[in-house]
């Protein structure tokens, strides 16, 4: 990967090659062009708001990441979410409804966010809250789901709606992705990703990287195979160990060096596919991008937090906006302690900083 990678550039540059890619197909996928088409003027009028809110000393990310459920019918090996009590089976409490989540669209749309990743849990168990996201066509709202509750009614909404974008996850082959999620997980994602291919619904896959699985999943035959379903979109996700019984298979030095060198590989190879890879990109990025400076999450509750991965929160969107949200302490404090730009030795500075942003709260 080049030195000094802007990834919200890389981003805008990645769609408008999709959307020439889908011009092109325009005859086979006329919904996926004339969608692409409409959000190119949106996302660029979204970027003029960006800049006049810039203007006035107030930084608006292009991302919002939105957990909208704590629940999930799965208990993947390693699951952050889990880990961090963010999802359980008990059942939810205080979770914002479906006219808060549109309150939040509405809020986000109006003051230029241009993406709003939808997650959990496992967000399909949220339909009511998907369903809104359809009102919102300025907004592309791409799905992080495991993948198992996809049926035919899903695949209508999606293929109505072109900006609900579903994001599948998967850990490489069968044997990987059964492991860490559960028997028979695989062959119904692959049934999923055939079915999307046939009917021209736009669609990507979320990976989760370790020191393990590293090479597998960057080898040309499984990106080809990837690419073959009509894949549009691959999120890699490092690996951030949660407890010390795991840091043995989280990416070191030598793996991000090799990956980057691959990912940089795949972007060029590529042309009609997207490579988003978090947090590593942070490091050729000017640092880390949570608390505001590229994106922010809503948790379940409402809570306003830096970072999935960095569950602490001194504010709530139900009691106040999203740009009072974005100005929080805490958010202020992360910015400008510079700790979103410490080193650090993994892919996650939140993490590894876990001690300074719980002092940080505590001052508050």
């Amino acid at each position: 990967m080049e030195d000094n990678f802007n990834i919200q550039e890389y981003l805008e540059n990645g769609v408008e090659n999709i959307l020439r890619s889908a011009v092109k197909t325009s005859l086979k996928s006329p919904k996926e062009s004339l969608f692409l088409l409409k959000f190119s003027k949106y996302a660029k009028n979204a970027t003029k708001m960006r800049k006049q809110y810039n203007q006035k000393g107030i930084n608006i990310p292009v991302f919002l990441i939105a957990s909208i459920t704590s629940s999930c019918n799965l208990h993947c090996i390693g699951c952050y979410s889990r880990a961090n009590n963010a999802c359980n089976d008990n059942t939810p409490l205080n979770q914002l409804t479906d006219d808060e989540w549109e309150d939040i669209f509405r809020e986000a749309k109006d003051i230029g966010i241009s993406f709003i990743v939808l997650a959990g849990g496992e967000p399909l168990i949220r339909k009511d809250v998907i369903i809104k996201a359809t009102d919102f066509p300025e907004i592309l709202f791409p799905i992080f789901t495991n993948g198992t509750m996809l049926n035919n009614e899903y695949f209508k909404l999606f293929d109505d709606n072109r900006n609900l974008v579903p994001i599948i996850s998967i850990e490489g082959n069968e044997q990987n992705t059964d492991k860490r999620r559960g028997k028979g997980v695989y062959s119904k994602l692959v049934e999923s990703m055939e079915f999307m291919r046939k009917n021209n619904i736009f669609f990507g896959v979320s990976i989760t990287f370790t020191k393990i699985n590293l090479t597998s999943l960057i080898s040309n035959d499984f990106i080809n195979k990837l690419h073959d379903y009509g894949c549009k979109v691959i999120f890699f996700i490092e690996y951030v160990p949660l407890s010390a019984d795991t840091i043995n298979i989280a990416p070191g030095d030598e793996e991000r060096k090799i990956f980057s060198k691959e990912i940089n590989h795949l972007r060029q190879k590529y042309s009609d596919m997207l490579f988003l890879s978090f947090p590593g990109d942070e490091k050729t990025s000017g640092g880390c991008l949570a608390a505001g400076r590229g994106f922010f999450h809503i948790n379940s509750h409402g809570d306003a937090e830096a970072c999935p991965a960095s569950p602490y929160s001194d504010i709530n969107v139900k009691e106040t906006s999203i740009i009072e949200a974005l100005n929080s302490r805490l958010f202020k404090s992360l910015q400008d302690e510079g700790i979103l730009t410490d080193e650090h030795i993994g892919g996650c500075v939140l993490f590894e900083h876990k001690d300074q942003v719980e002092k940080i709260l505590d001052k508050n």
